[in-house]
């Protein structure tokens, strides 16, 4: 197989065009990705030419409405999975609270959720207030010298009366993808629930879920080079258990079932530009469509892990500053936290300067930081990458930290 041909994928994404961006380097990807011309094409042409109500008699209704068809079938089939069970929403943390409220109605005496301190708040607060409705929530906690989450632990509070267990794929912060196959399988062997929160494992190859495992399986689209959407994939048959919450004579529908607010029409028929991205990136680098999934996601890990190495190691040597997470680039996502033990915002401000677009925050994983030992008046400096970024701007972004570091 072919290496990635990094000028032709960035040719597909017009940021890179742009006056205000295109002499930067850009490393908040962890915070949402560029966006590709495919999905760009599709919106504009939404907004011009389809945006009417969809699934009419009339010409634009029906092709807006074939659109939207189209994008819920094309991601259905990329990540193995059947159409009904894709839910889109305005973001990830609304789907994990419309789920979320769902199970508070799906309590029985003696249930129990399990969440961690791994995760993104967005897919553990919600299920933590889950404890005023009668559920008892037990923490499966992260490893604090290594960050993650070792799965022998997850053992030792696992039992017949858990109903559900949500964890990371892969942490926002130390970026080390966690076992989900595995974790999926041993919470099934109790009869619960897996809810696997895939925002930061997602924009590194989209997942085969129905070899996951999971039950619930979350993302965002506009962190997958797409439009702003949550995407949100429920087992068929968890689906139908759980009580409605949509308007009451869409209960039958699963893919309206669990989306209070209604579609974002024009959002989620470009999300078939992910794809659309996706396939094309195959053709041009010689993989057959029906090996497209794996081989893109490969494509994707081989070229980000060669030149996210480099970074790691210079972190690694680097006194002033605290590497979260593996410094091996193959047991992690090109996620990089740092523990810098000074104001981790005005060390991002600093970059800047030389045109090195980075983060510094707690990123909404407060419990993580914490259980890791980072003084939160400071937090964490970010800098987070994918398959699009250059070489050189790994370079560049080495050097601008032995600059300010």
């Amino acid at each position: 197989m072919k290496e990635l041909d990094i000028n032709y994928v960035r040719s597909l994404f017009p940021a890179f065009s742009e006056n205000e961006l295109r002499e930067n380097a850009f490393f908040e990807n962890a915070g949402g990705s560029y966006t590709s011309c495919f999905v760009i094409d599709r919106l504009t042409r939404f907004y011009k030419s389809r945006k009417v109500q969809p699934y009419g008699f009339y010409n634009a209704s029906e092709l807006g409405g074939a659109e939207m068809d189209e994008a819920r079938n094309r991601l259905a089939e990329l990540m193995n999975i059947d159409p009904p069970c894709l839910s889109f929403g305005p973001s990830t943390s609304q789907n994990t609270y419309v789920i979320a409220q769902a199970f508070s109605q799906f309590y029985q005496e003696n249930d129990a959720i399990i969440v961690t301190d791994q995760d993104h708040e967005a897919n553990s607060g919600v299920w933590r207030r889950l404890e005023s409705f009668g559920f008892e929530i037990r923490e499966w906690k992260l490893n604090p010298d290594t960050g993650l989450l070792d799965i022998e632990n997850l053992g030792k509070i696992l039992d017949s009366n858990v109903r559900l267990v949500s964890f990371p794929h892969c942490s926002n912060i130390i970026g080390s993808p966690n076992n989900a196959k595995e974790i999926c399988k041993i919470i099934k062997e109790v009869g619960a629930f897996a809810c696997v929160d895939g925002v930061s494992y997602a924009p590194h190859g989209l997942p085969n879920i129905k070899d996951i495992g999971a039950d619930i399986y979350l993302f965002s689209s506009y962190k997958t080079y797409g439009p702003h959407q949550g995407v949100m994939v429920i087992k068929e048959e968890l689906a139908e258990l759980l009580p409605n919450q949509g308007h009451y004579f869409n209960e039958k529908f699963l893919t309206k079932k669990f989306t209070p607010a209604g579609p974002d029409h024009a959002q989620i028929a470009a999300c078939a530009g992910i794809i659309e991205y996706f396939d094309m990136l195959a053709s041009h680098h010689g993989i057959k469509h029906s090996d497209a999934p794996s081989k893109v996601h490969k494509l994707f890990r081989d070229y980000e892990k060669k030149i996210l190495q480099p970074l790691l190691d210079f972190v690694k040597a680097k006194n002033s500053a605290r590497l979260l997470g593996p410094s091996d680039a193959s047991k992690r996502a090109p996620t990089v936290a740092l523990d810098l033990k000074c104001n981790s915002f005005e060390v991002a401000k600093k970059l800047s300067d030389f045109n090195i677009l980075a983060g510094g925050d707690d990123f909404y994983a407060v419990r993580l930081l914490e259980a890791l030992g980072v003084d939160m008046k400071h937090g964490a400096l970010r800098i987070s990458f994918v398959h699009y970024t250059k070489q050189e701007e790994v370079k560049a972004v080495i050097q601008a930290l032995d600059e300010v570091l």
